[in-house]
């Protein structure tokens, strides 16, 4: 796999996904990315020109995807709608991207013959209650809530399909929540997060009881790159590194680390139709493709993804008064 097309890698997740390979392997990268709000050119600056291009573009514009399928040896597709909010205010874009996107490059995966590798979420499972000990595995029933999760969804099984029907060698992976550097400012971690260097105090959808299984993004993609390399064809691997954590701990922590008052933030009005609970069950990737994350200290990759967010404010403060703004409409 000597050039990697990554869908999406100007985005949070797909830009730390280019970097790492960059630095852990000698593949090039064509990254095509929309660059809509939360894509960023400024996440890929620094790389080597030599072995970074990017190309501005839609993943559902057909003939750009062809042409760019021949010339690359392997595609990671990280490209997503994948704010929650903002699938309650206006579910179109993400049939648009998720669904139709998808779609288009399993078209050209098919025409090409290339390797193909699926990025989804495990917000497709639904959620789970708050004292169940279960967690989700490759073989939990697919029960999405939300605009974005359902659209997911849906893309997953596109995946599933052209494997079937038209033997494109594809693999998923659902990860859960991540965080680290290059995250819009809209996410829950680094909105908290720059509140409080802006002076601002945090908020805290309802009760703050809602679980989410971070993980940082850099275990994120050394999992995916396991799967591009050894990844049996038309498996689905769940990624995640036991880091269950509820939303009031982690603002409480964030806190903590900034030398605030643990209590110095707000309650707000709760998000329509909340996921309790997401825990992942990554055994298979572990067992059978021998992955292991590096960040199983929460505290100690929450501290150096703060650190990041102090030293690079002229990378998320033309966002952070808009996305605020909005928030505030809402009562957010």
């Amino acid at each position: 796999m000597g050039t990697l097309l990554v869908t999406g890698g100007a985005g949070f997740i797909g830009s730390n996904f280019v970097h790492h390979v960059i630095a852990h392997t000698d593949h090039s990268v064509v990254v095509l990315d929309k660059l809509t709000y939360a894509g960023n050119a400024a996440s890929l600056a620094g790389l080597p020109e030599d072995r970074v291009r990017l190309v501005e573009g839609d993943i559902a514009d057909a003939a750009l995807v062809d042409e760019l399928f021949g010339q690359v040896d392997a595609v990671v597709h990280f490209a997503a709608e994948s704010h929650n909010d903002n699938s309650l205010h206006d579910p179109r874009p993400f049939l648009d991207t998720n669904v139709i996107g998808t779609f288009t490059l399993l078209e050209a995966a098919r025409k090409h013959d290339k390797r193909f590798h699926h990025i989804s979420t495990d917000e497709v499972y639904g959620d789970l209650e708050l004292d169940d000990p279960a967690r989700f595995t490759e073989n939990t029933p697919y029960n999405p809530s939300s605009p974005y999760s359902s659209t997911k969804a849906g893309s997953d099984l596109l995946v599933r399909a052209w494997v079937r029907s038209f033997g494109v060698k594809a693999t998923i992976s659902n990860c859960s929540n991540n965080y680290g550097p290059y995250q819009h400012v809209e996410k829950f971690i680094p909105r908290q997060i720059t509140n409080v260097l802006r002076g601002i105090r945090p908020k805290l959808y309802g009760k703050g009881e809602n679980v989410r299984d971070w993980i940082h993004a850099d275990d994120h993609s050394s999992a995916v790159l396991t799967i591009l390399d050894k990844g049996v064809i038309g498996e689905t691997y769940l990624i995640g590194a036991d880091g269950e954590k509820d939303n009031k701990t982690v603002v409480e922590l964030i806190l903590s680390i900034t030398g605030q008052p643990t209590d110095a933030y707000d309650h707000v009005t709760d998000r329509p139709g909340h996921d309790m609970r997401y825990a992942i069950d990554s055994t298979k990737l572990r067992t059978e493709l021998g992955w292991e994350p590096r960040y199983q200290d929460f505290e100690a990759g929450l501290r150096a993804t703060i650190d990041w967010y102090r030293d690079n404010e002229d990378w998320w403060a033309p966002a952070k008064d808009g996305v605020e703004a909005f928030y505030a409409s809402k009562g957010q």
